[in-house]
């Protein structure tokens, strides 16, 4: 089983990557680093919380896993 701590920090690490991504997306499709930038934030927000849900759900399912 993943500590919460653990889901944490990778879905901190994941939306660091995932916001530069999307500011850089976000730039290129509008032209504005504003816009851009405020377009990363939301998908960062939206994104850190879902990855979080879904990782607590997943470390509570035992389906898939090899008990050694």
């Amino acid at each position: 089983m993943e500590t919460r701590r653990r889901s944490v920090v990778k879905a901190v690490i994941w939306n660091a990557i995932g916001f530069s991504v999307m500011t850089l997306v976000g730039f290129l499709a509008t032209g504005s680093a504003s816009v851009g930038g405020v377009m990363a934030l939301v998908n960062t927000g939206l994104g850190f919380v879902t990855y979080l849900i879904y990782e607590r759900v997943w470390a509570g399912i035992s389906w898939g896993r090899v008990h050694v």
